[in-house]
C-alpha cells in the first residue's frame, strides 16, 4: 500500500463521496493528500486521513491561484467537484426549458472547474516534468440524458479536454499524463434523496435503476478509488489521453442511455 508513497495529490470535492474515497485511498497508498472543497466539512476527512485541507471553489481562478501557492510541489491531481444542477429547488433542465444560468452553473463547475485545475497542475507539474492529472467525468460524457443535457455536455467536454492536456503535455516534453474516469451508478450520498424513505422503497428504487446493469448493482466508491490509485501510480505510466469506464458493463451494450 505504499505505490504513492512521496507523492502529493491535491483532490477537488473531496468533502463525500467518490472524492472522499479517492482521498482515503491515496492516503493510506502514502501519499500527502490535499483535501479540498467548497464545502468545509472537508476538514473533517483531511483530519481523518492525517491530510492537509483548503477550501476551493473550482470555479474561482484567484482560488486555485490561493491554493496552489500553499501546496508547492504537486504531483497527482484529481478533477474531481461537479455537480449535477439538481442539488437545489427542483427546476427544469431539459433542452426545452432549461436557463441559461443553470446551464453555465453546470459548466462553470463541471468544465471551467476542470480547465482550471488542469491549467493548475501542468503549471505546477512542470518544473519535475511528470505527474498524474486525472478527470473524473462520467457515463453521462458519453451518452445523451435527455433531462440532463447540460450535466452531460460538460461530462463531454471534461473528456476531450482530458485528451487536449494529454496530446499537450506530450508534445512539450513533459510525463505528465492527464486521464478521464467514467463512472456509472455509483453509491454516495447524492443518490439518498432519490432511494426513497423506507427499506422497503429503497430495494424496489435501486432495482430499478440497476435493471439495465449488466451487474445488476451499483458501483462503490471505493471501485472509482482503486482506478484512480492505478492512473495516479507509476503503474499507469504509459497510460495517457485514455478514458476508464466504471459502469458494471452497461456501455458494452445497447441500453447505456439513462433515463
Amino acid at each position: 500500500m505504499d505505490r504513492l508513497k512521496g507523492k502529493t495529490a491535491l483532490i477537488t470535492g473531496a468533502a463525500r463521496g467518490i472524492g472522499e474515497a479517492i482521498a482515503r485511498r491515496f492516503a493510506a497508498e502514502g501519499a500527502v493528500v490535499w483535501v479540498t472543497d467548497i464545502n468545509p466539512a472537508a476538514a473533517a476527512v483531511a483530519q481523518a486521513i492525517g491530510g492537509r485541507f483548503a477550501l476551493l471553489d473550482v470555479r474561482d481562478e484567484a482560488a486555485w491561484d490561493a491554493v496552489m501557492a500553499q501546496v508547492g510541489r504537486l504531483d497527482i491531481l484529481v478533477n474531481n467537484a461537479g455537480i449535477t444542477g439538481f442539488e437545489g429547488a427542483a427546476a427544469a433542465h431539459d433542452p426545452e426549458h432549461a436557463s441559461l444560468a443553470d446551464w453555465r452553473e453546470v459548466h462553470a463547475v463541471n468544465l471551467d472547474g476542470t480547465f482550471l485545475g488542469c491549467r493548475a497542475a501542468i503549471r505546477a507539474m512542470r518544473p519535475q516534468a511528470t505527474g498524474s492529472i486525472i478527470n473524473i467525468s462520467s457515463r453521462s460524457g458519453i451518452v445523451g440524458i435527455p433531462a440532463a443535457p447540460a450535466y452531460a455536455s460538460s461530462k463531454a467536454a471534461v473528456r476531450n479536454h482530458t485528451k487536449s492536456v494529454a496530446l499537450w503535455c506530450a508534445q512539450n516534453g513533459l510525463a505528465i499524463r492527464c486521464n478521464s474516469i467514467h463512472p456509472a451508478a455509483i453509491m454516495t450520498p447524492m443518490w439518498e434523496p432519490m432511494l426513497g424513505s423506507t427499506p422497503a422503497d429503497r430495494a424496489a428504487v435501486i432495482q430499478a435503476f440497476v435493471a439495465d446493469t449488466p451487474l445488476r448493482r451499483f458501483g462503490t466508491a471505493q471501485e472509482v478509488a482503486a482506478m484512480a490509485a492505478y492512473l495516479a501510480s507509476d503503474e499507469s505510466a504509459y497510460v495517457t489521453g485514455s478514458e476508464f469506464h466504471i459502469d458494471g458493463g452497461i456501455l458494452a451494450g445497447a441500453a447505456a442511455s439513462p433515463e
